[in-house]
C-alpha cells in the first residue's frame, strides 16, 4: 500500500513553516494518541503516520529530499518500530510535548501522568454511599414563607462502634496481599509503539493498601448499619412544584468509611382549597351579589397569612381583578413577594321566590338598571 503525502497527512501546504508543522502535528498526536483511543488500530496507524510525516518534514535535509524525490528519496522511508517505547517518540519530539508544562509531557496532563512512576495518588477510604430520593408535600402557606420539616428515613448510617472502619479496632488490619500495600495494580501492555503501563485502583482493598483481619461485631465489617434516622429540611420560601434540593451527606453511609450519599428532596405542592398559584402570585375567586357590585361593599377575604379586608368600589364588573400587594408568595432567594389577585365574580341565583321575582322585574324597568340598546 502506497504511503500518503506527508503534507496531506499533517494537513498543511508545501510552504508551511516549522511552527505550522509543529502545531499541526501536536493536534494530530493528541487526537490519535493510543491512550485516548484504546484498541483502535486505525487511530494507532494515524498516530504513527503523523509522527513519521513530522519526523521527515521537520528535518530540513530530509524535507528537501522528500520535496525533490518523494518517498523514494528517503531510502525506504521511516521506521518507527525502531523505538523501544512510546516514550521514545515523545522524547524525540520534546520541543512539542514538553517545556511549557514545567518540563513534563503534555500527555501527562491529558492522560493522568502514565509516563511517570512518581505520580501522586489519592487513596480511597471506602465505597461511597448511594443517594436517596424523598417527596415532601407542602401547602401554599408553607411555600409562601418557607418552613422547616423533620422526616424519618430508613437508611444506612455510619457504625458508631467502629466509627465506620468496619474493623474491631485499629490493630485489626493487615497489608493487602493483592497490591502489597500499594493500593493500586499496574498492568503492562505492548503495542507497535512499545510498552504501556496502566495503573488502576486495587479492587481488593479499594485503594487503601490494607484489608480487615477482624471485623466489627456490630456492623460485620461494613462500617455501617441500617437504621431509622430523622433529618431536618429547611425549605426556602418560593419553591415550586417538582423542584428539588440536595442535602449532601444525608444519604446512605458508604462502606468502610466511604463518603455518604445525598438526600434529594423533591417538593410537591398540594392543591389549595381557595387559591390558584400563578408564579409567585395567588388567585382567589370572590363571589359578590349583584347589589353589592352596583353599590359597592367591603368584604373580608382569606389570604395566605390570615384574613384581610378588601374594598369593592361601586359598579365593579364581573371578571375584574383586584390586587392585594405582597399578599402572595415570597420570591425564592430574593426580597419581596408576589400579590394576591382577587377575581370578581357576580353571583346569579338559580332560584328566586315570588317576592324576589316581582322586585327583580320592577328593578329591570328602572332606567339606570336597564341595559342600553
Amino acid at each position: 500500500m502506497s504511503k500518503r503525502d506527508y503534507y496531506e497527512v499533517l494537513g498543511v501546504d508545501k510552504n508551511a513553516s516549522n511552527e505550522e508543522l509543529k502545531k499541526a502535528y501536536r493536534k494530530l498526536a493528541l487526537q490519535y494518541h493510543p491512550d485516548r483511543n484504546p484498541d483502535d488500530k486505525e487511530a494507532e496507524e494515524k498516530f504513527k503516520e503523523a509522527a513519521e510525516a513530522y519526523e521527515v518534514l521537520s528535518n530540513s535535509e530530509k524535507r528537501t529530499k522528500y520535496d525533490r524525490f518523494g518517498h523514494n528519496g528517503l531510502r525506504g522511508g521511516q521506521d518507527f518500530h525502531g523505538f523501544s517505547d512510546v516514550n521514545d517518540i515523545f522524547s524525540h519530539f520534546s520541543d512539542i510535548f514538553g517545556g511549557s508544562f514545567g518540563g513534563s509531557s503534555i500527555f501527562d496532563e491529558f492522560f493522568g501522568g502514565g509516563r511517570t512512576s512518581s505520580r501522586s495518588r489519592q487513596r480511597s477510604s471506602g465505597t461511597p454511599g448511594t443517594d436517596l430520593k424523598v417527596t415532601l408535600k407542602l401547602t401554599l402557606e408553607e411555600i409562601a414563607t418557607g418552613t422547616t420539616k423533620k422526616i424519618k428515613l430508613k437508611k444506612y448510617n455510619k457504625c458508631n462502634t467502629c466509627n465506620g472502619s468496619g474493623a474491631e479496632d485499629s490493630n485489626s488490619f493487615r497489608t493487602c496481599s493483592v497490591c502489597n500495600g500499594a493500593g493500586e495494580i499496574r498492568q503492562v501492555s505492548r503495542s507497535v509503539f512499545g510498552q504501556f503501563v496502566n495503573i488502576a485502583q486495587c479492587s481488593n482493598c479499594n485503594g487503601t493498601g490494607r484489608v480487615i483481619s477482624k471485623f466489627c461485631n456490630t456492623c460485620s465489617g461494613e462500617g455501617r448499619v441500617y437504621d431509622e434516622s430523622t433529618i431536618r429540611i429547611n425549605v426556602p420560601a418560593g419553591v415550586t412544584d417538582n423542584s428539588y434540593m440536595t442535602l449532601r451527606g444525608e444519604g446512605n453511609a458508604g462502606k468502610n468509611g466511604g463518603s455518604a450519599g445525598s438526600v434529594i428532596v423533591i417538593f410537591k405542592e398540594l392543591e389549595h382549597e381557595y387559591f390558584e398559584r400563578d408564579g409567585d402570585n395567588v388567585i382567589y375567586d370572590l363571589f359578590i351579589s349583584y347589589p353589592e357590585a352596583v353599590v359597592g361593599t367591603e368584604v373580608e377575604v382569606p389570604t395566605l397569612n390570615g384574613r384581610a379586608k378588601l374594598k369593592i368600589e361601586p359598579g365593579i364588573e364581573s371578571g375584574k381583578f383586584l390586587k392585594m400587594r405582597e399578599k402572595g408568595i415570597q420570591h425564592l432567594n430574593s426580597h419581596g413577594a408576589g400579590d394576591q389577585l382577587v377575581r370578581i365574580n357576580i353571583h346569579v341565583p338559580k332560584k328566586v321566590n315570588s317576592k324576589e321575582k316581582e322586585l327583580l322585574k320592577e328593578l329591570q324597568q328602572m332606567p339606570n338598571i336597564k341595559v342600553p340598546q
